[in-house]
């Protein structure tokens, strides 16, 4: 509770994925509403663009919410070489490439 209240801990990463999970899903509906309006109207074109809305859309969102993600991830790796500097610990490339791959 003393991590979120100082604002050690982020909340918007929680609230970014939650997004990902609604904007895929919006995303896909309204690729299956292109696909069938596309059907009754026998619009071949309508057709197509839904398909590339269910296909693409999700990786444009996850595109998206990856960029937000890699400003927060930043933060988190800054708190954690501020927090060895005052420490004193030192890192060395073994150790570092050792803390990325345990986190």
């Amino acid at each position: 509770m003393n991590e979120f209240l100082s604002f050690d801990k982020m909340l918007t990463p929680i609230i970014i994925k939650a997004i990902f999970i609604v904007g895929c899903a919006l995303s896909v509906l309204a690729g299956l509403v292109m696909f069938y309006v596309s059907i009754g109207e026998q619009d071949g074109f309508l057709m197509l663009m839904g398909i590339v809305v269910i296909v693409v859309g999700p990786v444009i969102m996850r595109i998206n919410v990856e960029l937000l993600i890699v400003l927060f991830k930043i933060h988190e790796y800054l708190r954690i070489i501020a927090r060895n500097k005052k420490n004193g610990v030192v890192l060395d490339s073994a150790t570092s490439s050792s803390l990325s791959r345990s986190q």
